[in-house]
């Protein structure tokens, strides 16, 4: 019976994949995805959000954001608060911009509505269709070198250099050694295709830490989740400066990253898993998402990069983001104990998914010296700024400028255009500002 109503809600079978794959590729997606729970909690809390309250909304506002885009578009996309926006929420909206926290979620909210209405309305693929095929696989091409980056540092492998940007990590420390053996194991594992690679890397990268003695398991003091400082939190969102500048300029900087990023990671997304009917879907769940993400307390969702951790170890329908939903619910009980994974066991699984994304730059069509150029500027930006938008702004700025000069103008949709020429004027107005 339980099986059979599976079947029904996610159709295994239409799929080729089976329950136990499902849940299997559920555990790989959240434990690969679980350093957001610290990561944002910690963002959000130099936001002024009190950081009790900021953990619970940050797997509250998981567990339910999973849960949704599993059952509402059946894919496997994992929906949880995007690295560099809860950044921009608390470094720039807050303490850039001096919108309160309160206000900085009221226009998560507001920006989440747009999204939404924009997801159910024929306008997405209008815009899906404007952007060019070059700028989407360079949006994907461009967050693998960022994850790879990501990973990187994390095992501390990449540092902050002296005489240059970036610089070696000393290879003596032990931090450096664990991420370096589990890196070893990591690819190994994922070359031969060994079935739950990303989960047994996690496990052993844990041993290999903890035997180099750089496994913290100094909070492992369990203690009931602090539900008072959450009620805070929920629902905490407010138009209060909706009349100022500031407001409504943090509402347009928000939302064209978000339904652009989106698009792009969506759109690759469901064509892994060979299902580009379902983009429609997944994007409305994506923009209900990110106008829970003002409710629950957060800043906004994203479907993230680490999406190909669970269809690489075979997730293909949306159990396999609801088994990640209820995990993060789980998980409520066992935050000290998701505290002490060691990022020298999560770099490696980040670096695989990165060159895993990688791989789209074989579909860039780079005869055309106007494609290229404005691909290639996405691609390198996005790592080398450290920032998601500003790698997007200057490709998608770049391409009409360029189509224009070399007299191809009319291979540039009308929608283009206006994406180009707002991502402009927003340039200008934080230089004007």
């Amino acid at each position: 019976m339980k099986n059979s109503l599976l079947e029904r809600v996610f159709r295994l079978k239409d799929s080729g994949t089976s329950l136990g794959r499902e849940v299997l590729a559920g555990f790989v997606s959240y434990f690969t995805i679980l350093y957001i729970v610290a990561v944002n909690s910690l963002i959000l809390s130099e936001g002024g959000l009190p950081l009790d309250g900021a953990i619970l909304a940050t797997i509250l506002l998981s567990a339910v954001s999973c849960i949704l885009v599993g059952v509402w578009s059946n894919v496997p996309i994992i929906l949880v608060p995007g690295m560099g926006l809860n950044a921009f929420f608390s470094y720039t909206m807050v303490q850039s911009m001096g919108l309160s926290w309160q206000s900085a979620l009221g226009v998560v909210f507001v920006s989440g509505l747009i999204f939404t209405v924009l997801s159910f309305s024929r306008l997405t693929k209008v815009l899906s269709d404007a952007i060019p095929a070059s700028l989407k696989e360079a949006i994907t091409v461009g967050l693998g070198l960022f994850l790879i980056l990501l990973g990187l540092e994390k095992g501390g492998i990449v540092v902050q250099g002296e005489a240059a940007i970036l610089a070696l990590g000393d290879f003596s420390q032990p931090q450096v050694m664990a991420s370096i053996l589990t890196i070893i194991i990591a690819f190994v594992l994922f070359s031969r295709n060994i079935s739950g690679n990303f989960l047994i890397t996690i496990v052993a990268g844990c041993v290999i830490a903890f035997m180099f003695g750089t496994l913290d398991l100094s909070q492992l003091t369990f203690q009931q989740a602090d539900f008072k400082a959450y009620g805070e939190v929920f629902a905490a969102f407010s138009f209060e400066q909706a009349a100022s500048l500031p407001f409504w300029t943090a509402v347009f900087s928000l939302t064209m990253v978000l339904v652009f990023e989106n698009i792009g990671l969506v759109h690759g997304h469901v064509n892994s898993i060979k299902k580009p009917e379902l983009f429609q879907k997944a994007f409305q769940a994506t923009g209900l998402s990110v106008l829970l993400s003002g409710v629950f307390g957060s800043s906004p969702t994203v479907a993230t990069v680490e999406t190909a951790a669970g269809v690489a170890s075979g997730g293909r329908t949306g159990l396999t983001t609801v088994t990640t939903g209820i995990l993060f619910l789980l998980s409520i009980f066992f935050i000290p104990l998701i505290k002490v994974i060691p990022d020298s066991a999560i770099a490696p699984i980040l670096i695989i998914i990165g060159i895993l994304m990688l791989q789209h730059i074989k579909h860039l069509e780079l005869k055309d010296i106007s494609d290229a150029i404005p691909a290639f500027l996405t691609i390198t930006l996005i790592p080398f700024t450290y920032s998601i938008p500003d790698g997007m702004a200057m490709g998608f700025i770049m391409y009409p400028i360029l189509k224009i000069t070399l007299g191809k103008a009319k291979e540039v949709s009308i929608i283009m255009y206006i994406i180009a020429g707002l991502f402009l004027t927003n340039f200008l107005v934080h230089i004007m500002g």
